[in-house]
């Protein structure tokens, strides 16, 4: 596939940018800067526009004989009506977006509050901060635009604190590190779950869905049932979940079955 990839040069961008070439793929990348430092400019199935995804027709000259868009530019509102229309004149009808477990009210907000474990994307939604606000509005867009336009599928990826190894997200300071439920994905897992999203075929899943993108295990020596009880005590648990056996306080089961993603420590 050609596979647009709008914010190819920052951090998560780079990732994704060389997972899919990995992968087989032609990637456009799209960014409002260059860089110097990066790994695939050279690479012959990458090409590289720096251009205003705000401007109209110089994005729609970039984007033309793409099969698909992963949408990881750093701006408010990345699903805008124009993102659509461009979509529309190109045929393009994959989208993987970037969102963020920060749609629940977890570690940038002043108190984290989870209403059940294990999390999964029935969860409600209340970001008490900008920051949060912004991936839930990204993601009511996309619910508006497939309801306009039933041939596009978009997938709203919720990632977690992004790292290269696990051991890059442990923290000795677990009371700090509550609002992230001691999670993380690894960095390359991460842009698999973006290929995987725009890949898979079409009749696998329709419209809008969202998918929580976490490790199964924690980045803490404790037992995850440990630190629910001492930090949140009133916090229910689904029975089923316990029995499991599962160790972490999210439940991605949607994205494996929808996506076919598993996590996968890969450093």
């Amino acid at each position: 596939m050609k596979i647009a990839i709008t914010g190819c040069n920052g951090g998560v961008g780079r990732r994704v940018v060389l997972w899919v070439l990995k992968e087989g793929h032609t990637v456009v990348g799209t960014d409002c800067v260059t860089a110097q430092d990066t790994d695939f400019y050279d690479n012959p199935a990458f090409s590289f526009h720096q251009v205003d995804l705000k401007d109209f027709d110089l994005a729609l000259k970039v984007f033309e004989g793409c099969d698909a868009i992963i949408q990881l530019a750093a701006f408010a509102q990345p699903m805008g009506f124009k993102v659509k229309v461009h979509n529309d004149n190109l045929g393009i009808d994959r989208i993987a977006l970037a969102s963020s477990v920060n749609v629940l009210r977890g570690v940038y907000s002043t108190e984290p509050v989870f209403h059940y474990f294990p999390i999964d994307e029935n969860h409600p939604c209340e970001p008490d901060e900008p920051y949060g606000l912004s991936k839930l509005i990204a993601e009511m867009q996309a619910d508006t635009i497939v309801r306009r336009y039933p041939s596009m599928r978009v997938a709203s990826i919720r990632l977690h604190w992004f790292v290269p190894t696990r051991a890059h997200a442990y923290r000795e300071d677990h009371f700090r590190a509550r609002g992230d439920l001691w999670s993380y994905v690894q960095m390359d897992s991460a842009a698999d779950a973006f290929l995987l999203a725009v890949t898979v075929e079409m009749d696998q899943w329709t419209g809008h869905e969202t998918f929580f993108i976490a490790a199964p295990q924690l980045a803490a020596d404790e037992d995850w049932l440990e630190l629910k009880e001492k930090y949140f005590p009133d916090v229910p648990v689904k029975s089923d979940w316990v029995e499991s056996g599962t160790k972490g306080f999210f439940d991605c089961r949607k994205a494996e079955r929808l996506l076919g993603w598993v996590h996968t420590d890969y450093a």
